[in-house]
């Protein structure tokens, strides 16, 4: 892959588009993210792109907003990581000023109330195109499997928090990526 920098404006435009149009959190946005910064800009790879968005998802904060610090900081520093953050939120910004005044209007409205049921539906089919990319590159054998399914055990029916599985995760890719590269893989 080609390295390619990308100028200040087109970070920032890059990530108006995403910010704007990513709808349903850090999630929904991965498909986005996987369009226009891998296929479209060839600013990272498909793993650079997972990579920074486990950081994302592993960091206090916004996924979408730590997701485009990351990225608009590998491409082009600190004030690349400042304007790709600026122009992640600025749309929400706009938006959340603009409509907080029109939904105090219209709370209890029957018509916003259907509408907002189904951008539910459609965030939740965004995120289930999410989870199943993630799986294909996530879930590449066995031990990953079987990490995965006690991580859903664990979160889900027994309530423990899932900062122990990123730190348990961390350290099993260490342990893996140690054991492969010690039997020359």
């Amino acid at each position: 892959m080609k390295e390619n920098t990308p100028s200040l404006w087109d970070l920032y435009i890059t990530f108006v588009k995403i910010g704007g149009f990513t709808f349903g959190g850090g999630l929904a946005m991965l498909p986005m993210l996987q369009k226009e910064v891998v296929e479209k800009h060839h600013w990272a790879t498909e793993d650079d792109l997972l990579d920074c968005y486990a950081i994302g998802q592993c960091t206090p904060g916004i996924i979408a907003v730590n997701t485009a610090t990351m990225l608009g900081y590998r491409k082009r520093g600190v004030l690349g990581g400042i304007i790709a953050t600026f122009g992640e939120v600025t749309p929400s910004l706009v938006i959340i000023t603009a409509l907080s005044t029109l939904l105090n209007q219209l709370q209890g409205n029957v018509i916003m109330d259907r509408a907002f049921a189904g951008i539910r539906v459609a965030v939740c089919v965004l995120i289930l195109q999410a989870i199943l990319k993630l799986y294909k590159k996530s879930l590449v054998d066995i031990p990953t499997i079987l990490f995965c399914i006690a991580t859903i055990i664990c979160t889900v029916f027994l309530d423990f928090s899932p900062i122990w599985f990123i730190l348990i995760g961390i350290a099993y890719g260490l342990i893996i990526q140690k054991i492969k590269r010690g039997n020359g893989k």
